[in-house]
């Protein structure tokens, strides 16, 4: 599966080193007690535009695992 800016959380919770990826750009809503509500409508190029995180860098990273 390609990950794009517009993946959902969840499904990149879903891969194999997914969690682990968004752990090391420090992405906050993985933490949030709110995400779990929300987890299955936020892209991760909303998040790293919020937050300003290096999207590029995540999606390559993601995209490698």
């Amino acid at each position: 599966m390609k990950i794009t800016a517009k993946t959902t959380l969840d499904k990149i919770m879903e891969l194999k080193n997914g969690p682990e990826i968004l752990h090391k750009y420090g992405v906050p809503c993985m933490g949030c007690p709110m995400a779990k509500f929300e987890i299955d409508k936020l892209q991760i190029g909303q998040v790293c535009k919020v937050y300003n995180l290096p999207l590029k860098d995540i999606l390559e990273d993601l995209n490698k695992s």
